[in-house]
Protein backbone atom coordinates (compact mmCIF):
# COMPACT_ATOMS: atom_id res chain seq x y z
CA UNK A 1 0.00 0.00 0.00
CA UNK A 2 1.31 3.38 -0.98
CA UNK A 3 0.23 6.54 1.06
CA UNK A 4 0.34 9.99 0.02
CA UNK A 5 -0.58 12.67 2.58
CA UNK A 6 -1.43 16.00 1.11
CA UNK A 7 -3.36 19.11 2.44
CA UNK A 8 -1.36 20.86 5.04
CA UNK A 9 -0.18 24.33 5.27
CA UNK A 10 -0.24 27.56 7.48
CA UNK A 11 -2.85 28.82 9.25
CA UNK A 12 -3.67 31.70 12.02
CA UNK A 13 -4.68 30.20 15.50
CA UNK A 14 -8.70 28.91 15.50
CA UNK A 15 -8.33 28.34 11.94
CA UNK A 16 -8.81 25.16 10.02
CA UNK A 17 -6.99 22.64 7.48
CA UNK A 18 -8.35 19.80 5.99
CA UNK A 19 -5.63 16.73 5.69
CA UNK A 20 -6.32 13.81 2.86
CA UNK A 21 -4.44 11.17 2.23
CA UNK A 22 -4.62 9.32 -1.04
CA UNK A 23 -3.75 5.29 -0.58
CA UNK A 24 -3.32 2.84 -3.66
CA UNK A 25 -2.09 -0.64 -3.67
CA UNK A 26 -3.52 -3.86 -2.61
CA UNK A 27 -6.80 -3.36 -1.11
CA UNK A 28 -6.34 -0.38 1.29
CA UNK A 29 -10.02 -0.09 2.14
CA UNK A 30 -9.33 -2.72 4.69
CA UNK A 31 -6.91 -0.75 6.52
CA UNK A 32 -7.08 1.27 9.89
CA UNK A 33 -5.81 4.61 8.47
CA UNK A 34 -4.07 6.04 11.10
CA UNK A 35 -3.21 9.79 11.66
CA UNK A 36 0.13 11.42 13.50
CA UNK A 37 2.22 13.79 14.30
CA UNK A 38 5.80 14.58 15.11
CA UNK A 39 6.82 18.38 15.86
CA UNK A 40 10.59 19.57 16.09
CA UNK A 41 12.56 17.79 18.93
CA UNK A 42 9.56 15.42 19.75
CA UNK A 43 8.72 11.96 19.40
CA UNK A 44 5.90 11.31 16.38
CA UNK A 45 2.66 11.09 18.29
CA UNK A 46 -0.94 9.45 17.44
CA UNK A 47 -3.70 11.86 16.51
CA UNK A 48 -6.33 9.94 15.21
CA UNK A 49 -7.72 6.80 13.39
CA UNK A 50 -10.57 5.48 10.65
CA UNK A 51 -10.90 1.90 10.69
CA UNK A 52 -11.88 0.34 7.93
CA UNK A 53 -15.51 0.17 8.86
CA UNK A 54 -15.39 4.43 9.63
CA UNK A 55 -15.03 3.73 13.23
CA UNK A 56 -12.89 6.80 15.03
CA UNK A 57 -10.47 7.14 17.34
CA UNK A 58 -8.68 9.89 19.04
CA UNK A 59 -5.80 11.07 21.08
CA UNK A 60 -7.13 13.16 24.40
CA UNK A 61 -5.50 16.23 23.01
CA UNK A 62 -7.79 16.59 20.32
CA UNK A 63 -10.49 17.06 22.39
CA UNK A 64 -13.40 17.26 19.48
CA UNK A 65 -11.58 19.70 17.59
CA UNK A 66 -10.26 16.86 14.71
CA UNK A 67 -12.69 14.99 12.47
CA UNK A 68 -11.02 11.97 10.97
CA UNK A 69 -13.24 9.87 8.05
CA UNK A 70 -12.58 7.94 5.09
CA UNK A 71 -13.75 7.61 1.50
CA UNK A 72 -13.34 3.92 0.51
CA UNK A 73 -14.38 4.52 -2.91
CA UNK A 74 -11.99 6.95 -3.30
CA UNK A 75 -9.35 5.04 -0.81
CA UNK A 76 -8.81 8.50 0.64
CA UNK A 77 -8.50 9.19 4.21
CA UNK A 78 -9.29 12.67 5.75
CA UNK A 79 -8.70 14.78 8.69
CA UNK A 80 -10.65 17.51 9.71
CA UNK A 81 -8.72 19.85 11.78
CA UNK A 82 -10.88 22.73 13.15
CA UNK A 83 -9.97 25.61 16.00
CA UNK A 84 -6.08 25.20 15.30
CA UNK A 85 -3.45 26.00 18.07
CA UNK A 86 0.22 26.88 18.25
CA UNK A 87 1.23 23.30 19.50
CA UNK A 88 -0.42 21.45 16.63
CA UNK A 89 1.91 23.03 14.59
CA UNK A 90 3.99 19.79 13.05
CA UNK A 91 4.46 17.51 10.27
CA UNK A 92 1.37 15.31 10.05
CA UNK A 93 1.69 11.31 8.79
CA UNK A 94 -0.82 9.12 7.61
CA UNK A 95 -0.62 5.61 8.09
CA UNK A 96 -1.98 2.26 7.59
CA UNK A 97 -2.55 -0.56 9.55
CA UNK A 98 -4.14 -4.42 9.28
CA UNK A 99 -5.87 -4.27 12.63
CA UNK A 100 -8.43 -2.41 14.48
CA UNK A 101 -7.32 -3.16 18.57
CA UNK A 102 -7.79 0.28 20.06
CA UNK A 103 -4.13 -0.26 21.73
CA UNK A 104 -2.59 -1.18 18.61
CA UNK A 105 -3.91 1.23 16.55
CA UNK A 106 -2.08 4.39 18.81
CA UNK A 107 1.62 2.91 18.34
CA UNK A 108 3.21 3.95 15.16
CA UNK A 109 5.59 1.22 15.14
CA UNK A 110 2.75 -1.48 14.45
CA UNK A 111 2.29 0.40 11.23
CA UNK A 112 2.80 -1.50 8.41
CA UNK A 113 3.24 1.57 5.70
CA UNK A 114 3.21 5.31 5.65
CA UNK A 115 2.91 8.53 3.71
CA UNK A 116 5.76 11.04 3.29
CA UNK A 117 4.27 13.70 6.05
CA UNK A 118 2.79 17.24 5.38
CA UNK A 119 3.49 20.09 6.86
CA UNK A 120 0.96 21.81 9.01
CA UNK A 121 2.03 25.47 10.76
CA UNK A 122 -0.37 27.38 13.18
CA UNK A 123 0.36 31.10 13.68
CA UNK A 124 -0.24 32.70 17.03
Amino acid sequence: VQLQAYGGGLVQTGGSLKLSCAASGRSPSSYTMGWFRQAPGREREFVATTSRTGDTYYADFVEGRFTASRDNAKNTAYLQMNSLKPEDTAVYYCAAIYSAHVATIQVSSKYHYWGQGTQVTVSS
